[in-house]
């Protein structure tokens, strides 16, 4: 699948990552100057010399052009108006997808939006989504692989433990599949959208955490 990501923090980074590990093809990322496109994907060397550019010469990605023949650059835009664009992933900031974003999204070909910043879709946004039956998996969700992780680095250093690299993604992959089941049961049981199954399920996970501890 092509994805198209917003934003060049560690969020964009290591989900660019994470999309080429799995065999998908990212062709964007951003800042707040523009977006950068790569039409056949950005690879590892891409991805490598963008963190070199973000992280250690806090730079801006219009300096991306000369680290890459094929990259392209399109100042002052967001990436969700590039062609063939399959799966959306807004890292960046808060509100960054609106509506008229997603009707781009829509006559591009997108079936699936995914966020990763915290709240980037509006909510005109997210209702333009369902109405053309776009998948769409609230941040709330699927961005919870942070918290998730710090909770697994809390483990470790109770039990004075180091777990390898593979071992906390294999325990961050259980954690979100979790996650989702716990959402599409709620969407189920109560006959809501998933994300209002991901509001119930985080709910209710609070309340019996605090019916167990006697707060209640």
């Amino acid at each position: 699948k092509r994805v198209a990501v917003s934003g060049s923090g560690n969020v964009a980074q290591f989900a660019v990552e994470k999309l080429i590990e799995l065999g998908a093809v990212p062709v964007s990322m951003s800042d707040s100057s523009g977006t950068i496109y790569e039409p056949e994907g950005i690879t590892l060397h891409h991805l490598d010399a963008i963190m070199d550019l973000k992280n250690n010469n806090r730079g801006r990605l219009v300096e991306y052009l000369s680290l890459s023949p094929t990259g392209e650059y399109y100042p002052g835009c967001k990436p969700w108006h590039l062609p063939w664009v399959e799966i959306a992933m807004p890292c960046a900031t808060q509100n960054e997808l609106n509506e008229n974003d997603v009707a781009a999204l829509v006559d591009g070909g997108c079936i699936l939006v995914v966020e990763g910043a915290n709240m980037p879709s509006t909510p005109r946004a997210i209702e333009v989504l369902y109405k053309h039956s776009v998948m769409f998996a609230p941040a709330k969700a699927a961005n919870a692989g942070g918290v998730a992780v710090s909770g697994l680095e809390m483990s470790q250093n109770s039990q004075r433990m180091k777990w390898t690299r593979e071992e906390v993604d294999e325990k961050l992959q259980a954690i979100m599949k979790e996650i989702f089941s716990s959402c599409k049961h709620s969407a189920q049981e109560y006959d809501v959208s998933f994300q209002a199954g991901a509001n119930i399920a985080g709910f209710v996970k609070v309340a019996e955490s605090m019916i167990a501890q006697g707060c209640v």
